[in-house]
Parts: C-alpha cells; structure tokens; sequence
C-alpha cells in the first residue's frame, strides 16, 4: 500500500502564490507518474498538472505559464508551485500517483485532498 499526504493549501488573494506537496510512503517499489487533479463545487475533478519519472510534464490549458509541476524521486515528493491565482483556481486540489510493483502491476492511488481558496 502506498500513502499520500498533501499540504500547502491555504486562502490567498488573487495574484498571490501558493506552493502544494505532495509526499508518497509505504510499500513503494517505483512511482511511475505523480500529479495534481482539482475539484471546484458542482464541477468535475479535472487534471491540473502531471509529471512522469523522467520529468516530462503536462498541464491543463487552464494553469499554462502560471503553474509548474516538480518531483523529487529521491524523496518520493511532488510539488505544485502555483503563481499568479485567480478565483477560478479555488478547489480541493488532489495528488494521485501511479505505483508499479515489482511484478508490473500499477496501482493508482489518491490522496485526501488540500483546500485552495482564492479571494478576489
């Protein structure tokens, strides 16, 4: 089994800067792709920003040039540096990792969730 925490939410105005981690532990023999999903009330959980083992990145349309996704595989760590913030942005914001065990089999896990609230 394989845990993940988040933490760095919080309330910012908008324009501010808000930075999400994300740490995997447990039984890990290898995470394959980590990243960060959102859901905003009434809305759909979207994809926000993912990153694979070797550092390739994809991001929503929506965040482009205003968040930046980053893993640290030696701490089993992913982050979320979130500039420039509009109302828009406020969710519950999600890490997800997907865990290949040593057989091959992938598992995707979730974590709990940290509130990112935007005034304007």
């Amino acid at each position: 089994q394989v845990q993940l925490v988040e933490s760095g939410g919080g309330l910012v105005q908008a324009g501010g800067s808000l930075r999400l981690t994300c740490t995997a532990s447990g039984s890990i023999f290898r995470l394959i792709g980590m990243g960060w999903h959102r859901q905003a009330p009434g809305k759909q959980r979207e994809l926000v920003a993912a990153i694979t083992s070797s550092g390739n990145t994809n991001y929503a349309d929506s965040v482009k040039g205003r968040f930046t996704i980053s893993r640290d595989n030696a701490k089993n760590t992913v982050y979320l540096q979130m500039n420039s913030l509009k109302p828009e942005d406020t969710a519950v914001y999600y890490c997800a990792a997907v865990h290949q065990r040593w057989n091959g089999g992938e598992t995707e896990y979730w974590g709990q969730g940290t509130q990112v609230t935007v005034s304007s």
